[in-house]
């Protein structure tokens, strides 16, 4: 169960380099004990989000706090409650694993005892009892995260930022990493993650806050985002080219949207309202018009489906009539 006042509050946050305008009035709630996923294309102001909350940046206007302590009059509280794990490794690849700890632990003010007594707790929760032992250049770059992310919960803060945690990382590291995250979520973390994965916000994320051009511009859960743009489609996969007009003529009285053909994989794609009665209804029309399909799938949207559809959005949105008053950008929650 989650408390009602949020791990992570930030209001109206500005942040501009020299004429560039990264962040322009972003406001972000993240409840405790979740995890919520920040997405946008690069440059939309992800990073210097995690700088300012974790008070590596100063804003130039808007108020955040973080465990409830605001970033820039209590910066000194507000790292005491937070672990940050940037996009590069951290830790030293001579020291072994537990040398690596025990140092962040001296680092933290612990005891030597008290940090060799905390470096084995994180060994054994992050699953690298057995390699703890083994100099960090013989480690997987899943077992470097894994290690990176015990490093920044020595003293077991109760807020996590991760920004793009498992870039350059193979399938079965990224979901080493993930495993450990849902770990620490189930301890009672929260977790704030900027990643360029949308299947990893899909995998982690209870909620995601979208961003572009500094501000959020949508927000919701994965499920929330995904139906925003037309919930389930079918894909019917044409054995022939010279079968897509036909095939997309038969199917459009079945769907809730004109289909959508790509000739380049003779595919008609289709967004439906009830998937089992319209996939059976479309397999009937195919037959009556006598098409028989390579391929039909029933899907739900990604998120990147999502992500593409929101930021196309947001970038290519039409002027307003009065360019001189410019209005505030609209937030739509799903």
């Amino acid at each position: 169960m989650t408390s009602s006042k949020p791990a992570v509050a930030a209001e109206g946050l500005r942040k501009g380099y020299g004429t560039a305008q990264v962040l322009d009035g972003l406001d972000l709630v993240v409840p405790q004990g979740t995890v919520c996923g920040l997405l946008g294309p690069n440059g939309a102001g992800k990073t210097t989000t995690v700088g300012i909350l974790s008070t590596l940046l100063s804003p130039d206007r808007g108020r955040a706090e973080v465990a409830g302590f605001d970033v820039t009059r209590q910066a000194a509280q507000v790292r005491h409650r937070i672990g940050l794990v940037g996009q590069h490794a951290a830790v030293d690849e001579v020291l072994s694993g537990r040398q690596n700890l025990v140092m962040f632990g001296r680092l933290h003010h612990l005891s030597p005892a008290l940090a060799r007594h905390r470096a084995d707790e994180l060994l054994e929760h992050f699953r690298l009892t057995d390699t703890g032992g083994k100099p960090v250049k013989d480690y997987s770059g899943g077992m470097r995260r894994r290690l990176d992310l015990a490093a920044s919960m020595v003293l077991a803060p109760p807020v996590l930022f991760l920004d793009e945690p498992t870039t350059g990382l193979d399938p079965r590291s990224r979901n080493e990493v993930w495993d450990a995250v849902r770990a620490l979520v189930g301890g009672g973390t929260t977790v704030l993650l900027t990643t360029q994965y949308l299947e990893e916000a899909d995998q982690l994320a209870d909620s995601i806050s979208v961003i572009d051009t500094g501000k959020v511009i949508a927000e919701g859960t994965p499920e929330q985002l995904k139906a925003r743009i037309g919930g389930d489609r079918i894909d019917i996969v044409a054995r022939r080219a010279d079968e897509l007009g036909n095939a997309a003529a038969a199917v459009a009285r079945i769907g809730a949207a004109d289909p959508v053909v790509d000739e380049d994989t003779r595919q008609v794609s289709v967004q439906v309202r009830d998937r089992a009665t319209a996939l059976t209804d479309i397999v009937r029309a195919l037959d009556l018009a006598g098409i028989t399909a390579q391929d039909i799938a029933l899907r739900r949207p990604t998120l990147d489906e999502v992500f593409l559809h929101l930021t196309a959005t947001e970038r290519f949105a039409p002027a307003p009539a009065d360019a001189g008053h410019k209005p505030k950008p609209e937030v739509v929650k799903a």
